[in-house]
Formats: structure tokens, sequence, C-alpha cells
């Protein structure tokens, strides 16, 4: 715990900082830390004229910000302003180029609507053969497939289908 020491202060001033105080803070050693502090870290002091100090403060922050607004500007002077020419120089077309360029693809054949037609018909009518197959080896499966009640429990599916044909069902998948 910090020793304490007494300070003498006029009657009114020492009612005017306890209820000062009690705005502040619970200790009076606090409050008067937080005024000091304040003091010291923006640097005003007493005797001097707050409205001087509070002036100084504003021309300050003036400069600053004056500062930034400089280094903004250098930044889209040299920076950005050359990055947006190169762009614009990379994507201008140049009339003086007479040289011809090789194509570096092949060109494609254009293909007509009918062409196109008869190419998804021939693609839906494959699918379409494909589901039918499905479907018939589906429906072979299930024809051969009968119920059989189980002594125990549930019953359960018996496939009656040879190795043969089981492996050439596999081989279709």
């Amino acid at each position: 715990m910090d020793n304490f020491y007494t300070i003498r202060f006029k009657r009114a001033t020492a009612k005017r900082f306890k209820s000062f105080s009690k705005k502040v803070s619970n200790s009076y050693s606090v409050t008067m830390d937080l005024i000091i502090d304040f003091f010291e870290w923006h640097g005003f002091s007493p005797p001097e004229r707050f409205e001087k100090s509070l002036g100084q403060e504003l021309i300050k922050n003036r400069k600053r910000t004056e500062a930034v607004i400089a280094i903004i500007k250098d930044i889209e002077k040299n920076q950005t302003k050359p990055t947006n020419a190169m762009l614009e120089l990379l994507f201008q077309e140049s009339p003086d180029d007479n040289e011809p360029q090789e194509e570096l693809f092949e060109q494609q054949e254009l293909i007509t609507e009918n062409e196109e037609l008869d190419y998804y018909r021939n693609q839906y009518q494959a699918v379409q053969r494909q589901h039918q197959i499905a479907k018939d080896d589906l429906r072979k499966i299930i024809a051969k497939t009968t119920y059989v009640k189980g002594s125990f429990g549930g019953g359960y599916l018996k496939l009656n289908l040879s190795k043969e044909e089981f492996e050439n069902l596999k081989q279709k998948l």
C-alpha cells in the first residue's frame, strides 16, 4: 500500500476537486493521476493559455493531414498512372503492324443446323437404346427373383441365376 502525503488546498478548490473526483473515479489519487496524465499526454501546460495549446494541436493535425494527402497524390502519380498507361499500351491495337501473324489455332469448321440436329438426335437415340437395354435386364432380374419366407425373423429375396448369367450382368455394368 502506498503512503499518503498531505497537500494543502484552499477550501473552495478542495470542494471543486471532490465533486469533480466523484464524477471521474472512486479515489482522489486516481483522479489526480488521470488529470496529470491527460496534461502530459497532450502536451498542455497549465500556465499557458488553453486556446494556444489547442491551436497548436490543430495546426499539427492539419500538417499531418496535408502530409498524408501529399503521400497519396505521390502514389497516384508515380505508381497508379504508369500502371494504367502500361495496361492501355498492352491492350491498344497498333495499326502499323503490316506483317501477317501466324495463326495460333486452326480454323474450326462450322457445321450447319441440320448437322448439329442430326448429331444430337443420334446421341439421344443411343442413350434411349442403352436405357431400354438396362430396363430389359432389370425386368429379367426381377422375373428371376423370388421371396423366401424365413423360419426365424423376416424373409429374404432369392435370385435364381446361374453363375454365368450373374457374371454376364456384372460385365454389362
